[in-house]
């Protein structure tokens, strides 16, 4: 039960027939992330409150996303982010 909330309260819920974003939970210039159809799928919103989504494909990246805990998928996700340079400068 207390899993539920806390799933719910996230803003990025993955389905089977898309992602659902819920912007007013979005904290703004916070980076999340769900994996929808075997890619992972970044979104945040900037401080002018404009939604930016990216989707990586990256293989190795997906696998280790997957078998990660939650406490690292961000640091995946960040030395993704600075290898290939994706960083808004």
């Amino acid at each position: 039960m207390f899993e539920n909330k806390l799933e719910m309260s996230y803003p990025l819920l993955s389905e089977k027939d898309g992602i659902k974003i819920q912007p007013d939970k979005m904290k703004s210039e916070t980076l999340y992330h769900c994996i929808f159809q075997n890619k992972i799928m970044l979104v945040y919103k900037d401080q002018n409150e404009i939604l930016n989504c990216y989707e990586i494909d990256d293989a190795e990246i997906i696998s280790k996303v997957k078998a990660s805990s939650k406490n690292n998928i961000e640091k995946i996700l960040e030395e993704y982010i600075e290898k290939e340079n994706l960083r808004k400068k």
